[in-house]
């Protein structure tokens, strides 16, 4: 988990003053890990929430005392909330504006606690960084170290229909997630997007290709079948780290076909996935999200949560 400053800030505008509450230490089994964080804002007469740090009851009442309370706080949560996990849970609360979030600008770990920053907490950073990796969330005698976090999953949707949508709606809020979500014209997205999605109308989609970093997860489904074919041929000359596109079985094996006329090989073509999904959910888009999703966080994991530098799709 790392800490997600554009949700803060985005708050912090729209709210002026925001309480963070993250789980700082877990002890036995909690509803949450470690950076778990949600933000909690003043709201006429009560307050209003983003994000979740679980629990249902540990979440309650930390977010009614989050305008008032500050600090470290430990909770069991058997004996203090009646929950039935059997273990106990340590949160930080804090508070943050404009001018205290300013002054986290610029940083690649936040750690914070009273008083000179130990020797152990330095020790943590400075092995991070001779490792070239960011530290994990943690509390080290009192203070928080937590990363600030830095996506590392470009994801390229491709289509704004039913299932483009579908898939964004999961998608976007996945802190590791970049996403990129491109149609043929500003009329084909809904008129909310999500904050943090970056919408790119352009009349030949295949073109934009080119703009996609090379370990990028693409994911077509447009409309029309010759725009999806053109954009394989466009992934497979430019290269990709996974591909998967909608359809059927004999659609895909039509495009195989068409792919092999524009010169692509077997093996390279065999690098992109379709059918996207699990068929055994069913056909209604917000199912063949959730499989699509599924299935590009469990490649994901395959890989080590470390990205390919070279495609076996790509031509270099």
């Amino acid at each position: 988990m790392s800490f997600d400053l554009a949700p803060l800030r985005q708050a912090v505008d729209r709210h002026g003053r925001v309480t963070r509450v993250v789980v700082a230490e877990v002890a036995g089994s909690a509803p949450r890990e470690v950076g778990a964080a949600m933000l909690v804002w003043a709201e006429g007469t009560g307050f209003g929430q983003s994000g979740t740090i679980g629990g249902g009851a540990l979440e309650l009442m930390a977010a009614e005392a989050a305008l008032t309370r500050k600090g470290l706080t430990r909770h069991p949560l058997g004996p203090e909330l009646g929950q039935c996990c059997g273990g106990a849970v340590t949160l930080l609360t804090e508070h943050f504006d404009a001018q205290t979030l300013a002054a986290l600008d610029g940083r690649d770990v936040i750690a914070r606690g009273p008083g000179e920053m130990p020797l152990a907490v330095r020790r943590v950073i400075d092995r991070a960084r001779a490792r070239g990796e960011a530290p994990g969330a943690q509390l080290v005698q009192g203070w928080m170290v937590e990363p600030v976090r830095r996506p590392t999953l470009p994801v390229w949707i491709w289509g704004a229909g039913h299932v483009g949508r579908a898939l964004v709606s999961i998608l976007a809020p996945l802190p590791e997630v970049a996403l990129t979500w491109v149609d043929t014209g500003p009329e084909r997205f809904p008129h909310d997007i999500p904050e943090g999605v970056t919408a790119l109308p352009v009349p030949a989609p295949e073109r934009a290709m080119s703009r996609a970093p090379r370990d990028a997860a693409h994911l077509i489904l447009t409309y029309s079948h010759e725009i999806d074919l053109t954009l394989c041929h466009a992934a497979l000359s430019h290269g990709f780290a996974f591909c998967g596109l909608i359809g059927s079985d004999t659609k895909w094996a039509r495009f195989r076909k068409r792919l092999q006329a524009l010169g692509h090989t077997s093996a390279q073509i065999d690098a992109i996935c379709c059918p996207i999904g699990h068929k055994a959910l069913g056909k209604h888009p917000q199912a063949i999200a959730i499989g699509t999703v599924a299935q590009l966080l469990n490649w994901q994991n395959e890989k080590d949560h470390a990205w390919p530098t070279h495609s076996s799709a790509s031509r270099a």
